[in-house]
């Protein structure tokens, strides 16, 4: 070990200079302990007594000030808080689509494989000794126990008092970003799927449908998905109709959760729904509207190619079961109020459109602009 003492304007041992570093008191020297081999020269010494005293800066170790340590993390942490969401949103968004196309196919196949899917479970009026009347219902618990899960796999079915054992939420939030408490019946579903009286004053028309509000049941996939299910027993098969309530087809229709009771329970999101039309030969549709255009006198041509312009062309114009979907979901979607044309033509001069106000289907001619469209992604 040698002991080597310079000035830090440089030379070495054997070549001391006044040179003085700005920062430094004049006659300020470094002394350093440096371990060298023994057969150093003094030229190696003056070398290192250089190095030193330039690294060294007068005696004091280089590096980062406290300040400049603490700017340099604020602006990690603001370009971390601004490119993190969104970064994460779109690996959930990413995730999510997946799921969502995974468990409607598997739905989709489940249900072709079923037979019939009208009447299961009991609706039965009963009336105590008081006169109350009550309805004994089974009807969503009886058609996911006996029907559904002899077709796909299930861990854990619940009945209507015990949905939030299945991963249910209480609240939800709608498409349009209102926070919603949870339906557990058909009518806090769309009460127009229980009880609907139309009136038409100019043509003299009163047209009435009305079904037992069943209650909703629960189930869990072993894919870890949360499903609410509504029933109707009493749905019916499509025989070509051309104008016709659509509420008597929709035989279920199921709210989904892709993550269980985790956030953030919004519909388009983690939350998504499920219809199936037609007791035979049975339809199931999963559509997401698009919430941001509605498109108003409109001709169907301009509509549809507005439609395929949103977004990458993810979205399009709904057909009639999509439509029946939204329609049945009304109070997730908040689409109310509305005639809204589908995608399917009758012929080449007519086309469906179905009553948001009543949930009739009818034709209409294709000419016309005086309707209104709504665009779906379809999964």
């Amino acid at each position: 070990i040698k002991t080597v003492t310079t000035w830090t304007g440089g030379g070495g041992p054997a070549e001391p200079t006044a040179e003085r570093h700005p920062q430094c008191d004049p006659g300020e020297k470094l002394t350093k302990e440096v371990l060298v081999p023994s057969d150093w020269t003094t030229k190696n010494l003056r070398e290192k007594a250089r190095a030193l005293a330039h690294n060294a800066k007068c005696g004091k170790s280089a590096g980062f000030t406290m300040a400049e340590i603490l700017l340099s993390l604020t602006i990690i942490g603001v370009v971390a808080a601004i490119t993190l969401p969104s970064l994460t949103g779109n690996i959930n968004e990413r995730t999510w689509n997946t799921q969502r196309k995974a468990l409607y196919a598997r739905f989709s196949q489940a249900i072709a494989l079923m037979p019939a899917l009208n009447g299961y479970g009991t609706l039965k009026e009963e009336t105590d000794s008081a006169g109350s009347t009550s309805i004994e219902d089974t009807a969503a618990e009886t058609f996911v126990t006996n029907g559904l899960s002899k077709v796909m796999k299930i861990n854990n079915i619940c009945d209507n008092e015990h949905l939030e054992d299945c991963g249910i939420p209480k609240k939800m939030i709608s498409m349009t970003g209102n926070k919603l408490d949870i339906p557990t019946t058909m009518s806090e579903l769309s009460i127009k799927m229980t009880n609907m009286s139309y009136s038409h004053p100019g043509a003299g028309v009163t047209n009435t449908y009305s079904q037992m509000d069943t209650k909703a049941a629960a189930f869990e996939t072993i894919n870890g998905e949360s499903v609410l299910v509504f029933y109707n027993p009493n749905c019916q098969a499509y025989l070509g109709e051309v104008s016709y309530y659509l509420q008597p087809k929709i035989c279920a229709n199921f709210i989904f959760d892709l993550n269980g009771s985790k956030g953030p329970n919004t519909i388009g999101k983690d939350l998504g729904v499920l219809t199936v039309l037609y007791s035979t030969d049975s339809v199931v549709v999963s559509p997401q509207p698009y919430t941001k255009t509605v498109l108003t006198n409109t001709p169907f041509e301009e509509a549809r190619k507005a439609c395929g312009d949103i977004e990458g062309s993810e979205y399009r114009l709904p057909n009639r079961a999509e439509l029946a979907s939204m329609f049945v979901n009304n109070s997730l979607f908040e689409i109310t109020g509305h005639n809204l044309m589908s995608l399917d033509f009758y012929d080449k001069d007519r086309i469906f459109f179905q009553s948001f106000n009543t949930g009739q289907v009818m034709l209409m001619d294709v000419s016309s602009n005086g309707w209104i469209y709504r665009c779906v992604k379809r999964y």
